[in-house]
């Protein structure tokens, strides 16, 4: 198995104001990765760095072997990263099937539209939706919306940042329903998440951040059964 992403000593945040502190984790190929903490530990900020919408302070970023520390956002997504942000930042005024094809812009000059097919066999509600706009979905629909639009470029490594917020605990479990294909076809992913049993049961590996630092790593069910996390997260 490949190494997919490492990081390496990562420091970023906004300004002069230092969120992340010397971050190092390793991602592998086919892998699913969670990151949690509460909030303001600094994972949207995490998510940013790697897809360049912020540059790291310092340290490195290296995805499939290649340094893309200094990429800039355009070539990040060239490279093969997809970034599903946090309340999936549609283009509202656009269809579905336009906020799609928004999605294959990186390989704008040959679109594959056979990818747009394999989208609607995965979530089949945006093809009944293909030709409304997206700020007329529910919630879950957005979230779906927004993960096929980053699904369209046909990523190699996909990183989501809090796909269960503002929904409901039924469209949660048909969210990650539906990141359980994708796990089950081998795209390697990153997941930010606050939902900290979803995250652990859906992840194979976990790192734990807090106050900008990783204070703790290991196997999805070893967190599980931590009495940090069961204190500090859990409430038990």
């Amino acid at each position: 198995m490949s190494q997919v992403l490492q990081v390496r000593d990562l420091s970023s945040g906004y300004g002069r104001v230092t969120i992340l502190r010397d971050i190092n984790f390793q991602i592998e190929e086919d892998e699913v990765v969670a990151v949690i903490g509460s909030n303001g530990a600094g994972k949207t900020t995490l998510l940013k760095t790697i897809s360049k919408i912020i540059s790291p302070f310092a340290g490195e970023i290296i995805f499939e072997g290649q340094d893309i520390t200094k990429f800039p956002p355009h070539l990040i997504s060239q490279a093969g990263i997809a970034h599903v942000p946090e309340g999936g930042k549609l283009f509202s005024n656009m269809t579905v099937y336009e906020n799609l094809l928004m999605g294959t812009y990186r390989n704008r000059k040959k679109i594959n539209l056979k990818i747009l097919e394999e989208i609607y066999e995965i979530f089949p509600i945006l093809k009944e939706r293909e030709k409304q706009l997206a700020k007329t979905l529910s919630g879950g629909e957005r979230q779906m919306l927004s993960i096929g639009r980053s699904l369209a470029s046909q990523p190699r490594f996909l990183m989501l940042d809090e796909p269960s917020q503002g929904l409901a605990p039924k469209l949660v479990d048909n969210i990650y329903q539906k990141l359980s294909i994708l796990k089950k076809k081998g795209l390697t992913m990153l997941l930010i998440e606050q939902n900290i049993i979803y995250a652990l049961k859906f992840a194979e590996r976990a790192y734990v951040l807090e106050n900008g630092k990783i204070v703790m790593q290991g196997r999805s069910k070893e967190l599980l059964n931590s009495e940090h996390i069961k204190k500090h997260y859990l409430g038990i």
